[in-house]
């Protein structure tokens, strides 16, 4: 019996721990390549899997991180909002913005959590402090949610969102206004865009330009002027037009690796309760994206 009892226990032990990554299209996805690295810098025995999933084999996909015994994972776009039914309770600020970036096994639970927000501001803080500044956020999705009610708890001046859809953005402005408390506007997304004057930081939260270099966001780049912060959080390429056309006219310009890092960086110390390194996951980024 203690024999058995010593080969099982062997046996579990050699067991890798497995997280993964959920979305629809997650080719050129690099945060496989990063998670691992860092696993691996940080000597824990854990694999990150990168999984094309569709819409409607979501709760499918969810029954079977519970089955296999996923320790969690992360859901992109198009899940971050549809998983959280899907899901056994939500973090204060997950239940708040509306959507999940990250999910972590809690006994037999999972629990939703978004990273997205507080990686983005922690990102930002790199180049200016949001506190009193006006900004300006194109979308209104899981992405946009999250880093719009991060910045409103940042103390931002006002917060502007812009969307194609009036019903969804508006979701979103009585959100910030009624749970944040921080000013906030509805723009309808009608042709290019443009910038007003007074805007100190403007940020492309769509995923226009991922995964294509020549995308183009419907903005009147001719309203940028030096000296604001323009950010995107597309990551690959790192470069987008967006961020091209504003650093042309003398704007300070946030690419999207800061903001995975830093996201990251919270999605492995919940999952795993070590700190990675950050500058591993960095040269991961560029490593893999041929930086």
């Amino acid at each position: 019996m203690l024999v058995q009892l010593a080969v099982e226990q062997s046996v579990s032990e050699s067991i890798q721990q497995l997280v993964c990554c959920m979305g629809q299209p997650v080719a050129g996805n690099p945060t496989q390549f990063m998670m691992e690295r860092a696993f691996a810098a940080a000597g824990v025995d854990w694999r990150y899997l990168t999984l094309e999933v569709p819409p409607e084999n979501l709760a499918s996909a969810v029954q079977g991180i519970r089955a296999m015994g996923f320790c969690g994972g992360n859901f992109t776009i198009p899940h971050k909002m549809a998983v959280i039914e899907h899901l056994d309770g939500l973090s204060e600020a997950a239940e708040l913005m509306g959507a999940v970036n990250c999910v972590t096994r809690v006994g037999e639970q999972l629990i939703g959590e978004n990273t997205d927000g507080k990686g983005f501001v922690q990102s930002l803080r790199g180049l200016t402090e949001p506190a009193e500044k006006r900004v300006v956020v194109l979308g209104a999705g899981g992405a946009a949610r999250a880093i719009a009610v991060e910045l409103g708890l940042s103390k931002v001046a006002e917060i502007t969102i812009v969307n194609r859809t009036a019903e969804r953005g508006q979701e979103l402005v009585n959100l910030l206004i009624d749970r944040v408390d921080v000013a906030a506007k509805l723009v309808t997304w009608e042709g290019d865009f443009e910038v007003e004057a007074e805007t100190d930081i403007i940020i492309n939260a769509t995923s226009i330009g991922l995964g294509n270099p020549e995308a183009r966001v419907p903005l009147d780049y001719t309203t940028l002027s030096p000296g604001k912060v323009v950010a995107d959080v597309v990551f690959n390429p790192p470069e987008t037009v967006f961020l091209r056309e504003a650093s042309r006219r003398g704007c300070q310009t946030l690419d999207g690796l800061g903001m995975l890092v830093n996201q990251g960086i919270i999605g492995f110390k919940i999952w795993t309760g070590v700190d990675p390194d950050p500058i591993v996951m960095r040269e991961a980024l560029e490593e893999y994206l041929e930086l």
